[in-house]
């Protein structure tokens, strides 16, 4: 997604990758185990850890589901926040 495609491809389906309104951030909607999850390219301007890798140059998504951040992968490194994880 940070590639710059229109679109990306997990377990066989295709999703669409759109810009937020506000911040032109890259983020997909998808489901994943009849889970919905959402995508979503870290914003580098905030003051977070996460944030400050992205400005750095790391590759950085954040994964929500049902609104409430579940996951971040960093340069394809996957870490949970496995307390949030609603299944």
């Amino acid at each position: 997604m940070l590639e710059n495609a229109p679109r990306v491809s997990l377990n066989g389906q295709t999703f669409a990758v759109r810009k937020t309104s506000g911040k032109q951030l890259k983020e997909v909607d998808f489901e994943l185990d009849g889970i919905s999850y959402r995508g979503l390219e870290q914003n580098p301007t905030t003051k977070s850890r996460w944030a400050e890798l992205a400005r750095s140059g790391a590759k950085v998504m954040q994964f929500l589901q049902a609104g409430k951040y579940v996951a971040v992968v960093v340069d394809e490194k996957l870490t949970h926040y496995s307390s949030r994880l609603n299944k």
